[in-house]
């Protein structure tokens, strides 16, 4: 399961009005090689496919693949808006260590 903070959930429906989503779009993470630490999430708004992991919380979704769920399982997301940043960002139990910008990772082991 992943969860998504209360603030999260109110940037995700900010995001979906923008840009206008068709309805059962939501927030699709994944989980890739690449970035500083190794793996890197990318984000996108996006339709589930028929494979896909829905996480249905507060009447927004987020989408998973299972490769990538394997990664994520029992990970929070939050929205933090800082000064020198402002996105999505995972709190995953399963890093090892993440890079300065947080947005990609080193697992503790292999999924």
């Amino acid at each position: 399961m992943i969860t998504l903070t209360p603030n999260a959930i109110s940037q995700l429906r900010l995001l979906m009005e923008e840009k206008q989503a068709a309805p059962g779009s939501g927030l699709r993470i994944a989980v890739e090689k690449g970035g500083c630490a190794g793996w890197q999430y990318i984000m996108k708004v996006d339709q589930p496919q028929p494979e896909d992991h829905v996480f249905v919380q507060n009447e927004v979704s987020l989408i998973v693949d299972g490769d990538s769920l394997s990664f994520l399982d029992n990970s929070t997301i939050d929205y933090l808006d800082s000064l020198n940043d402002a996105g999505f960002r995972v709190e995953n139990p399963k890093a090892a260590r993440s890079c300065g910008c947080g947005t990609s990772f080193e697992p503790q082991e292999a999924a």
